[in-house]
């Protein structure tokens, strides 16, 4: 016998049992575009080749100097593709202002903040471009002594080149290792307690997100113009480095 609903008799044994499913439908986006990714990279394997180059010194203090001016020409390349290059990669798409930040440590996220750069990865972004910009253009005004001279100490007073020299080696070279440890703990962080795994579209491009956004644009011409870019950027570079020479002719 069915079991009756109580007061009715009515048998509810052959009622239909209702499931409730959410479904949610992911959405693939662009999000790096093939420019920015090799431009992550390269500045990445450049700067570990900074850091080893340094300590060791000696003859490798010219390929030091080298790897300076590259990571020279890809940061004046990145600052050029903030404004023209993909969507997600121009600095107008994740310039956040204090209410944006505010409300993202709330935990009060945009959909736009799953894509891009969130509030804090701006911070991040600024900070690593502003402090390795510093770092090299000391380095161009530099001098050891021992095995490297910047290009263009001919062209300053001696105290500037020992402020130079100085910050280079000691206070600017600190405040790089630790914003990159920084930097590295927090895609851990993402990857393990928010399950954000932020390299994977840096390496691919893509990343699924729930909420419809742009995807950046990545087409065979906008990757020969961020060629082009990046071309007169280290055209730049090389003149910059041979106003030195020329002085000192």
């Amino acid at each position: 016998m069915g079991k009756s609903s109580a007061g009715t008799g009515a048998d509810v044994s052959s009622l239909p049992v209702f499931s409730v499913y959410t479904y949610i439908t992911m959405h693939t986006v662009r999000v790096w575009d093939l420019p920015t990714r090799l431009f992550h990279w390269a500045l990445a394997a450049c700067v570990i080749g900074l850091v080893i180059t340094a300590n060791v010194g000696g003859n490798w203090m010219e390929w030091h100097g080298r790897l300076g001016y590259t990571v020279l020409s890809l940061l004046l390349f990145r600052i050029v593709w903030g404004f023209v290059g993909g969507h997600w990669s121009r600095f107008g798409s994740f310039l956040y202002g204090p209410a944006a930040m505010i409300a993202y440590l709330r935990g009060n996220a945009l959909p736009e903040h799953k894509v891009g750069h969130n509030p804090l990865g701006m911070l991040s972004v600024f900070a690593l471009i502003a402090v390795l910009l510093l770092q090299v253009s000391t380095g161009l005004f530099s001098d050891d002594e021992v095995a490297f001279t910047g290009p263009l100490v001919a062209l300053v007073s001696g105290d500037t080149v020992s402020q130079a020299t100085h910050y280079h080696k000691s206070v600017g070279k600190l405040i790089l290792i630790v914003l990159v440890v920084m930097h590295v703990l927090a895609i851990l962080f993402y990857k393990w307690v928010k399950k954000d795994n932020l390299v994977r579209p840096m390496v691919l491009g893509d990343k699924e997100v729930p909420t419809p956004v742009p995807s950046a644009r990545d087409t065979a011409s906008s990757r020969v113009f961020a060629l082009a870019v990046w071309a007169l950027c280290a055209a730049l570079v090389y003149g910059i480095v041979g106003l030195g020479q020329t002085s000192g002719t």
